[in-house]
């Protein structure tokens, strides 16, 4: 409906939304809104004055319908006759109001008021003002909006919202707003910012940056009436931009108001991220003593980067420091830097400390950002006993507690546009923590050409001839390594200078393919390989050494430039084989594809003199030793390895093999299309025939295969391995002992009338189901946010799940469930040894606010769960969080039960109970 009030009051039709707010009688002030200050009209014409009992005062319309102009959604409503539109009234105002009403409009031209009934809308000059019932006060500048009690549900709904300009949208149970001044008052308000709620009592703004509060609840709770918060109620106050200023407080928790009260005081409203005091834990470790764990201070210095500075004291004289930064650009790059150093005395009083430190990183680029170029890292190092050491630093992480490898890689990545090159240049790092040694990559080069036709023509016209099909490629990398080095060596003089392994490889494919016969495909290639290396080595026997055994050689290393070339040609055919068999019924069609290939492979012996790649050693024949010799390579410890021994010229056989079914449409579908499954994604069959070797010239038959059952939600793949030569157990004496031991022979096992023997074999399933695995509505919905197209909020919220995954909790999947298993066989004749483990992973939601989460390995062989056996419980408190998590058994036997705020700015406000491993029996603690 629209109407006009003296050309200043238009109203227009505008979308508006209800809210809904459930009040309780035994408050004070829901009374007061229970019982004013709206009643609806009985008929069309007439509008109940408002009764004393209204939060605000409210100017009555009076009985007197014939001072009324009323109108309803579809009717028209007459003007005023001494309206104008074109002329502004001087006392007037200086932009027009424009209302709406979904209800009824009455108009009350001698007391210049109008009221707005039903989903109501008010809009002057940026702000803009919701709700069931509103009331506008032309002479006093007032504008006053409230909800009403619904007569179906006795619900008060209709509740006001307000927004000026920016800010965000503030709801209450009515609102009193000068439109000229701009000020407004409040009451039962309900607002947040980044985390704080503002909710109950009165709110009186002041002007454009000051609002004055009185009895409201600052709180951690997003609902207007908090059940489950933390808070703090300000008596009096003043609230600014970025705080507020109260008089006397008192803390309240659950409705429950606690004696803990200040004078005055001094609360942040933060519209950033603020620096200030990370609150400590405190407790007790048991090699340890008493604690006061992650006392620190976070310091945001800008909305790109933040620091987050972390120190941990113990009373038996331990130490652990950290600090960890955060940097955002939208639309360049993110990443987090984390930094930590450990004193430990878990010895006896006296004995040094345990000293540990570790480096964490992670990084990574927008791939718009730059480019051509790319830049990423993903860095992991330090002393093998650090997350020993250092559990709680860690959440007494069991993932981060059992692990037994490090690994770091830093890359960047150069591509030169229009030209086929590009350039890769990475750092690595691998470190075994259980043996305590570490490999060093320093750096890794890459440089490659993608193939091309060098006898092709830009310009050509028609079908490409048979020599235009040749290609080319090139590929270079280098390497500096520092392999399998000791920890307490690894920075050592020696070790910079005498055991960095370095070199250079250079690779050179040639290839062409052609079409023969229509059916077959014909390939050939020839491959050549060169490497450059900075040292060699050379072995000798020395009985005079006593350090070395005697038969074992010594190994020097030769430092001086080599190189070494090989190479290797190649030619096979292939071709597909497809074979159909049709049924009827629902079943329609069975398609088998195998694809045979056979190749011919010659490379040479390259363990030949002439080549000088491999040398012998012998040693000097000597009562009461025997000579011996050995034949070794000069590059065998050399960063690509050298040129391989053994002449090959051969015949190789694969068959691969694939499986399809097509399933008839059911009568609802009216696409009318068959549904495709796949039986058996892949077998493949695969063994070589060397002619030039003197024996044992057919290699083992080896099969590999995969496939997914339940439309791929379950994967599982297998491999093995088939030995077609007879192998004979012997026996020996060594030391007095009788040893048993394998020998293969030059005969077929079919020749004896055997199948050939199976050696390995492993098969593994793994799959990962959830609720809405089963669901294809929700299949079709658009995939979620990406790390490309996320907003700095999300990006900030994201860091925080992956330095807290127990933050986050998904209740709105009702079940996941990740599971794997894995299956291996060896036999060597002598002996034969197995392993059958199955891992369950997931969690289920037993209701809407409880969450089970579970994780276990499982030897089926032994019978037995792992140690690794681990339980979370979440439960979901609103504003707040109550979680346990239990390792029933094992080396790791623990439990932590924690409940905390889920407000970010309260996220270290939490009362922790845990039982620590270290309590635990293995530690000399019981449990």
């Amino acid at each position: 409906m629209a109407v006009a009030y003296k050309g200043e009051f238009i109203a227009k039709k505008l979308p508006a939304k209800d809210t809904i707010i459930k009040l309780d009688p035994s408050k004070p002030i829901d009374r007061r809104l229970i019982n004013g200050p709206l009643r609806k009209a009985e008929n069309a014409g007439a509008a109940t004055p408002a009764t004393s009992t209204d939060t605000v005062p409210a100017t009555p319309v009076g009985n007197d319908t014939s001072r009324l102009d009323t109108g309803r959604l579809g009717g028209k409503l007459p003007l005023s006759p001494d309206s104008d539109t074109t002329q502004k009234d001087p006392n007037g105002l200086e932009s027009e109001v424009k209302a709406h009403a979904e209800d009824t409009i009455i108009i009350d031209n001698e007391r210049n008021m109008m009221h707005l009934y039903g989903k109501a809308r008010v809009s002057y000059e940026g702000t803009e003002l919701d709700a069931e019932y509103i009331r506008v006060d032309r002479n006093k500048h007032l504008i006053f909006a409230s909800g009403r009690i619904s007569p179906k549900t006795r619900r008060y709904i209709g509740r006001p919202i307000i927004k000026q300009d920016k800010d965000k949208p503030a709801y209450a149970d009515s609102i009193l707003f000068d439109y000229k001044t701009k000020k407004a008052k409040v009451f039962n308000p309900a607002s947040e910012q980044d985390g704080n709620f503002i909710s109950g009592g009165q709110a009186k703004k002041l002007n454009e940056t000051e609002v004055a509060y009185r009895n409201v609840i600052f709180s951690t709770c997003n609902e207007p009436f908090p059940d489950t918060h933390f808070g703090i109620v300000i008596t009096k106050g003043i609230g600014e931009k970025k705080r507020i200023i109260s008089g006397p407080a008192f803390l309240e928790i659950a409705n429950v108001p606690l004696p803990l009260a200040i004078p005055f005081g001094f609360f942040p409203k933060p519209d950033a991220r603020t620096s200030g005091v990370i609150l400590p834990t405190f407790g007790e470790d048991q090699r340890l003593g008493f604690f006061i764990r992650n006392l620190g201070y976070y310091i945001a210095l800008n909305d790109h980067i933040d620091f987050t500075n972390n120190a941990s004291l113990y009373s038996k004289g331990s130490y652990e420091l950290s600090t960890a930064a955060r940097y955002l650009k939208r639309y360049k790059y993110q990443g987090n830097l984390t930094l930590s150093y450990s004193s430990h005395k878990y010895g006896l009083p006296g004995d040094p400390p345990q000293k540990t430190f570790n480096i964490s990183w992670t990084h990574s680029q927008d791939p718009n950002a730059n480019p051509g170029n790319t830049f990423s890292a993903s860095v992991n190092a330090g002393s093998s006993s650090f997350y020993q050491n250092s559990p709680a630093g860690q959440g007494y992480s069991l993932q981060q507690l059992t692990q037994n490898n490090m690994r770091s890689s830093i890359s960047y990545g150069k591509t030169w546009a229009g030209t086929p090159f590009n350039l890769t240049v990475g750092l690595g790092h691998s470190q075994e923590i259980s043996a305590k040694r570490v490999t060093l990559d320093l750096p890794t080069i890459a440089f490659n050409m993608s193939t091309l036709s060098p006898f092709d023509k830009k310009d050509r016209v028609g079908e490409q001839k048979w020599y235009q099909k040749i290609t080319v490629g090139y590929s270079m990398q280098a390497q500096n390594r520092l392999d399998n080095i000791p920890e307490s060596q690894l920075f050592t003089k020696e070790t910079l200078t005498r055991r960095m392994k370095n070199g250079m490889q250079h690779q050179i494919p040639i290839g062409l393919s052609l079409n023969i016969l229509k059916y077959f495909q014909f390939n050939t290639s020839a491959n050549y390989t060169e490497r450059w290396y900075l040292q060699t080595i050379r072995k000798r026997y020395d009985r005079n050494d006593p350090n070395v055994s005697p038969g074992t050689p010594v190994t020097d290393t030769v430092t001086g430039f080599s190189r070494a070339g090989e190479y290797n040609l190649s030619a096979g055919f292939s071709t597909k084989v497809y074979s159909i068999a049709s049924f009827k019924g629902k079943l329609r069609a069975i398609r088998h594809v195998m694809t045979p290939s056979i190749s011919f492979n010659y490379k040479p012996d390259f363990a030949d003199p002439s080549y000088g790649y491999y040398r012998d050693v012998v040693s000097e024949a000597s009562i009461p030793f025997n000579y011996t010799s050995q034949r070794y390579s000069i590059y065998e410890q050399s960063v690509y390895g050298g040129p391989s021994a053994g002449r090959s010229a051969g015949i190789g056989f694969n068959l691969d093999n694939t499986i399809d079914a097509k399933i008839r449409p059911k009568s609802t579908d009216t696409s009318n299309t068959d549904k495709k499954i796949s039986i058996l994604q892949g077998l493949s069959l695969n063994t070589f025939y060397n002619f030039a070797a003197d024996s044992l010239r057919l290699s083992p038959l080896t099969f590999s295969g995969h496939t997914g059952l339940f439309n791929q939600k379950v994967n599982i793949s297998f491999n093995g391995s088939l030995n077609p030569y007879t192998i004979v157990g012997r026996d020996s004496i060594s030391n007095g002992a009788i040893t048993r031991y394998a020998r293969q022979t030059n005969r077929f096992t079919w020749q004896d009338g055997r199948f050939p023997l199976l050696t390995s074999f492993n098969v593994s399933m793994s799959g990962s189901l959830n609720s809405t695995s089963f669901n294809p509505k929700r299949q079709q919905q658009p995939p979620p946010n990406t790390l490309q197209n996320m907003s700095p909020q999300q990006a900030q919220r994201l860091a925080q799940i992956n330095s807290d995954p127990g933050a986050y909790i998904d209740f709105n999947v009702p079940w996941n469930i990740s599971f794997s298993y894995n299956f291996t066989y060896n036999n060597q004749v002598t002996s034969t040894n197995t392993t059958n483990t199955l891992m369950i992973s997931g969690d289920v939601s037993i209701t809407p606010k409880w969450k089970i989460q579970y994780s276990t390995n499982y030897d089926l062989k032994a019978m037995q769960l792992s140690s690794a056996t681990s339980f979370a419980i979440y439960r979901d408190l609103h504003c707040w969080d109550l979680s346990i998590q239990w390792l029933p058994f094992g080396y790791y036997k623990s439990y932590n039960v924690t409940i905390k705020v889920k407000s970010t700015i309260l996220q270290d406000l939490k009362l922790t109970k845990r039982n620590d491993y270290s309590s635990n029996r293995y530690f000399g603690g019981g449990f």
